[in-house]
């Protein structure tokens, strides 16, 4: 058996594995997919397992993130903290391996994905993000910041709205380090992709400016290899490789049927797929000379990696301000005195909504590295930050960003600049279009990525729009949700403490819902915003009833 391939079906087979044991999964993409996931861990991402957190590392994200064992495969294969044990406890409580990749639970898992769509356009933002660091550090002599994002998606995931969203930004945009792996298999688990997705894909890519490379042939690591080569020499926009592949290969009775996707393979069919494969070693067992390739392979990425600990060295040298200015960054450190008396003043009577923009510029003056922005209502929204450029294609330093009518795919590209980090971002749109991005929301709160959301016209007092545009179960839906904080304040005083919380955080989102009308400053508002609610007038006499209010009912 050829090296490579030795890998290769080391892959599926732990990935067979995995879900036969489990007695539950998805071994059809893994099937699949596995040669085109080896020729990029292998030859082209840039990762050091001992350093997960290096700011330099290639993004990798599995978009289908029902094909889970395969990346738990590629995991333990290469470095990380995944043993065959945890493989053999894939989808049980409390194990490493759960159903679908989760950010944080798991070694090397950059991006919680299942809900399909969500991780394409996580890219997105991690390339964005990317670009920007970039602009801003790197110098003529030393390219600090310099790395690719990944990503598999499938069929499913071109389907969702939200994917075509993120990927055209992107194509505007013109990510040229955003390469999406296109896992085409031509199955849905209704059945062939002819009854419900026909359209030709290579023509909408180039239509959103993609550049479009075609693999027919799965299998073939060269094409693979040859077509990632192609897409990281192209300088003005980002690569679609559409690689041709067989869902379940390797089983006869599954190959290229629906069936292969969701179910265990079975055991009479796993004894087919060892006949056909010529595999000739025990459940979980990898033979050594597959552990040895990678390992060699993980050697050649040491080296990468110790050549840009020293660009790291020589760069704090030589620009130590600069150094100094992308670590903070990093560390999403605020300075000392950005919560100075100055931060919480306001002279008049201002909505909310305005109270935010005047807060989130106060930011942006003394953080330079918050950036975001709104799904085309920035006006309303008050999200501009001041005397900043806006973030384009010509403009990779701009801070401002046009997200246009995209609230969905808005909301999971904010996840993903905050997941590859260096910015703080936020996100903006009116309060009833929450409705519009709920699942990337939930999935900032489930990773708990430190999202900011600007929701503004919270509440009937939109006025004239009328009830399109008048929330009612917003604000029920996302305090609903664990793991985010929701406010809603009263006046600009207890806007100005909301954002204060909200910068701060590290671990969990921020949603804001403001006002669209005028709300009078009230007396003793402010510093109980971080308990969530707090008394605002005492009683005088005997308690008879507790009026309990939000935002702008409170000063009733």
């Amino acid at each position: 058996m050829h090296n490579d391939q030795l890998v290769v079906d080391s892959l599926r087979f732990l990935s067979a594995y995995a879900v036969q044991k489990a007695n539950s999964g998805h071994p059809g993409l893994p099937l699949g997919a596995a040669p085109m996931a080896y020729s990029l861990w292998g030859k082209y991402l840039n990762i050091n397992p001992k350093d997960r957190d290096w700011i330099n590392r290639d993004r990798f994200i599995l978009s289908g993130g029902h094909g889970s064992a395969l990346l738990y495969s590629l995991l333990h294969m290469y470095g990380f903290d995944l043993t065959i044990e945890d493989l053999k406890n894939f989808r049980q409580i409390g194990s490493k391996t759960p159903g679908h990749p989760e950010y944080g639970h798991t070694d090397g898992v950059e991006a919680t994905t299942g809900p399909l769509g969500q991780g394409i356009s996580m890219a997105v933002g991690m390339a964005i993000a990317e670009t920007n660091l970039a602009a801003r550090y790197n110098k003529d002599d030393i390219k600090l910041i310099d790395h690719y994002t990944y990503a598999i998606c499938g069929d499913g995931d071109l389907m969702e709205g939200i994917g075509y969203e993120a990927l055209s930004l992107a194509g505007t945009l013109g990510l040229d380090k955003l390469i999406i792996l296109y896992d085409s298999n031509s199955i849905t688990i209704d059945g062939g992709t002819d009854i419900s997705f026909t359209e030709d894909i290579n023509k909408r890519f180039e239509a959103c400016n993609f550049q479009v490379i075609e693999v027919k042939n799965g299998n073939d690591l060269d094409a693979i290899s040859k077509a990632i080569e192609e897409a990281k020499a192209e300088k003005n926009k980002p690569t679609l490789i559409k690689i041709t592949t067989q869902i379940g290969y390797g089983v006869p009775k599954k190959v290229g049927k629906s069936s292969a996707h969701g179910e265990p393979l079975g055991d009479e069919n796993i004894l087919e797929m060892r006949e056909f494969l010529n595999w000739n070693y025990d459940e979980f067992v990898v033979p050594e000379e597959a552990y040895e390739i990678t390992k060699m392979q993980l050697s050649e990425k040491s080296k990468a990696y110790d050549n840009w600990k020293e660009l790291e060295k020589e760069y704090s040298e030589k620009y130590p301000k600069e150094y100094s200015n992308l670590k903070r960054a990093l560390n999403r450190e605020l300075p000392e005195d950005l919560f100075n008396e100055d931060f919480f003043k306001f002279e008049k009577d201002v909505a909310s909504r305005a109270a935010s923009g005047d807060v989130l510029n106060r930011i942006s003056k003394k953080v330079d590295y918050l950036m975001g922005g709104s799904a085309d209502l920035a006006g309303s929204n008050k999200t501009t930050l001041e005397g900043i450029d806006f973030y384009s294609k010509e403009n990779r330093l701009g801070r401002n960003m046009h997200f246009g009518v995209r609230e969905h795919a808005m909301a999971a590209i904010g996840n993903g600049m905050a997941l590859h980090g260096g910015v703080i971002p936020y996100v903006a749109t009116f309060l009833i279009f929450s409705d519009y991005l709920k699942g990337a929301m939930r999935l900032s709160a489930l990773m708990g990525v430190p999202l900011i959301y600007v929701l503004t016209h919270d509440s009937i007092g939109v006025g004239e729009d009328g009830p399109t545009h008048q929330p009612i179960e917003q604000h029920s839906m996302i305090r609903a949700l664990p793991n985010i904080n929701f406010f809603r304040p009263a006046d600009a005083v207890e806007t100005a403490y909301a954002w204060k919380i909200a910068v701060e955080s590290k671990k969990t989102p921020t949603a804001l819902a403001l006002t669209r009308q005028t709300l009078p400053l009230l007396e003793g508002t402010g510093e109980g915003v971080e308990k969530g609610g707090y008394i605002l007038s005492k009683e005088n006499d005997e308690l008879d009833i507790i009026l309990m209010a939000s935002g702008s009912e409170v000063q009733y």
